[in-house]
Order: C-alpha cells, then structure tokens, then sequence
C-alpha cells in the first residue's frame, strides 16, 4: 500500500526563508518536494509576491528563487473563488494575508506552512479549514513521525 503524498501550500515567508537560508527548514521542504516525499503548492499571488520581495531586496538570488520552484516541482494552485476569498476574509482582516488564506482554500492542501505569527500561527487554533497551519520545522517533525518510504 502506498503512502499519500501530503499536499503543502506554501506562504510567501518559507519561499523567502528557503531562498535566504540553504540550511534551514524551510529549504529541507522544497528538498522534500524534489525527491517526492511532498507535493508543494503555492497560489499566483505567493509566487508574484515572493518574486517581488527577491527582485526588491535580493536580486543576485532570483535565479536561486526559480531553480527552487521548479527543482521543488511546486504546483501553483487555482485562483479563489469568490466564496472562498470571503471565508477567508470573514477570518483575517488584513487583506493581503486573507488573500493568501484563499488560495489555501482553493488549494486544499493537507498543511499550510509560514513563518507569519501574528496572522497565522498564533490564530491557527481560530482556523477550522481541514489542513494544518505550521512551520516548516513543525511540518518536518510530522513527517518523520509518520513518513514510511514505499
């Protein structure tokens, strides 16, 4: 019996962190998308806005940025639908970041990993979408709790 791929959507802040930290957690997941063990999504708007913070404050590392995207095989989700842009809304204030939840929901991954506390982590107990909200770190300690290669 195979094991599921769990599907992770990817917040602008853990693209950033891959790009500006080889070693960190964030990075160590787009090693797990290389070699399969996850499925890496992220919405158009995180991928323009991650585009956007390497090209405004480290552009030497853009070609870092695309070699991660695609060595990652990461998969750019669908745009929102109205009604899901709402439920997100109805739970974040802050526009940008109900955005980025929205294409979370239309993603409909298994976990939505960030660094960002005061809209994500520290309010995830608030969230009831059907996928966990977490760090990297906390996403590859799950992983090898119950990751078992085929």
């Amino acid at each position: 019996m195979t094991q599921k791929k769990p599907r992770v959507f990817l917040d602008t802040s853990v693209i950033i962190a891959a790009v500006l930290s080889p070693s960190g957690g964030a990075h160590q997941v787009f090693q797990l998308g290389e070699i399969g063990v996850l499925d890496l999504i992220a919405g158009p708007n995180v991928i323009r806005e991650a585009d956007d913070v390497v090209r405004r404050n480290v552009p030497a590392s853009l070609p870092l940025l695309a070699q991660l995207l695609a060595a990652g095989r990461l998969i750019t989700s669908k745009i929102p639908t109205k009604n899901q842009i709402e439920k997100a809304q109805s739970h974040l204030l802050y526009t940008p970041e109900a955005h980025v939840l929205a294409e979370a929901l239309a993603a409909q991954p298994d976990w939505f990993i960030t660094h960002d506390k005061e809209h994500f982590l520290n309010r995830r107990s608030n969230f009831q979408f059907g996928f966990e909200i977490g760090t990297p770190g906390g996403l590859i300690l799950a992983i090898k709790e119950t990751y078992r290669p085929s």
